[in-house]
């Protein structure tokens, strides 16, 4: 008798592309837009329009004014009062702030969902509490609320029969858990003018990674902490919601206020594990003097300005605080510098340029959490 067979394969078609309601192909274009603008509504839109031109993004059913019309429907944008009092103007709502730290994620770390509580888990089994489905005989110390009273019972009925039925203390079995563990992140982004020189964009690449790694912090592990931080002359804390209008200025670069700033976070966090992600073009030519007077050089890499940055690393590992540098640019004698003040810190360094900068850091998060958890 012939056996029938089940033959399995791949079936191969053309690509399709998923539907998207005109709204929706405006969207996807007009969050990058406002990205690159910083928030700027009015100069997104004038880009909009000019893309329209070239690439017939709008159709005579839907106009760039129906789409002006929807954002405003849908709760994307606002009026208020320009700046200057003279007249309104429109404005990005949070709702919009999150779409775009949603697409920032996508577009950098792939399509992350939420899944479960959020928290990270040891690689060590013990006290804890998150379950783990495997199960182990009951060791003294072992908390009573642990047991396991199905599997129990059944170790009973067969050590025991049903007929001289008991429960012994070879009989209990306990539930294994893993630790849940938290991570504090303080996340350094370099807003000096080198930033933007040499026409190369670098502050909106930095941008999105920022963004897209609050997303990922605040919907996937929303016990950790994330607080984000920029240094020019100065360093201070930006909030979240601000990520989206983030700007270069005329500023040095100031990597030792930017590291004391991160560590002053760092320490009044409770959590055991903190690390220290720093977005940098490399070259620190900036120190705040003990007068309040500022200390400049932006020709080379001046020792003075140098030697506090090792000084700072050195403080951080004292204080068990890793630091990754992300260099986005290739300079040998600034790799040079980053090298030097990895070793310091005995942190790490990644010389990524823009291109794959999120993943990197996205990778590396995962990894640390991975490396650094204790049981």
């Amino acid at each position: 008798m012939k056996e029938k067979l089940n033959k399995t394969g791949f079936v191969f078609k053309t690509y399709e592309v998923p539907h998207q309601s005109p709204f929706e192909k405006l969207f996807e274009v007009f969050k990058e837009l406002i990205t690159y603008t910083s928030g700027d509504f009015d100069e997104a839109i004038n880009w909009l329009r000019q893309l329209d031109e070239e690439y017939k993004l709008t159709t005579k059913e839907y106009s760039i004014e129906d789409f002006i019309e929807d954002l405003k429907a849908k709760g994307y944008i606002r009026e208020e009062i320009e700046p200057n009092g003279d007249g309104k103007g429109m404005a990005i709502t949070a709702k919009t702030e999150r779409a775009i730290r949603q697409q920032a994620l996508d577009h950098i770390f792939g399509k992350i969902k939420r899944s479960g509580s959020g928290n990270h888990k040891s690689k060590s089994p013990g006290i804890g509490d998150e379950h783990t489905g495997d199960f182990r005989a009951y060791q003294f110390g072992d908390a009573l609320d642990k047991v396991s009273i199905t599997e129990t019972l059944r170790n009973a009925q067969i050590n025991h029969g049903i007929g001289d039925f008991k429960i012994t203390e070879d009989d209990l079995v306990v539930e294994e858990t893993l630790h849940k563990s938290q991570m504090s992140t303080v996340l350094m982004i370099d807003i000096s003018h080198s930033m933007i020189l040499y026409g190369e964009d670098r502050i909106t690449p930095a941008k999105k990674v920022a963004m897209a790694l609050a997303e990922l912090i605040t919907t996937r592990y929303p016990k950790d902490t994330l607080d984000i931080l920029v240094f020019g002359n100065d360093a201070w804390p930006i909030a979240i919601k601000d990520l989206p209008y983030l700007k270069v200025g005329p500023y040095h670069t100031n990597t030792v206020a930017g590291l004391q700033l991160a560590m002053d976070l760092l320490r009044r966090k409770r959590n055991t594990n903190k690390q220290i992600f720093m977005i940098t073009d490399g070259k620190p030519s900036c120190l705040r003097l003990p007068d309040g007077q500022y200390y400049k050089n932006s020709n080379g890499l001046d020792p003075y300005i140098v030697n506090k940055c090792y000084a700072m690393a050195q403080q951080a590992r004292r204080l068990h605080i890793p630091i990754t540098t992300f260099m986005i640019t290739d300079d040998d004698y600034l790799m040079r510098f980053v090298q030097e003040f990895t070793k310091a810190n005995k942190g790490k360094a990644f010389y990524t340029g823009l291109k794959g900068l999120g993943e990197m850091i996205f990778e590396d998060y995962e990894n640390n959490r991975k490396r650094r958890i204790k049981g």
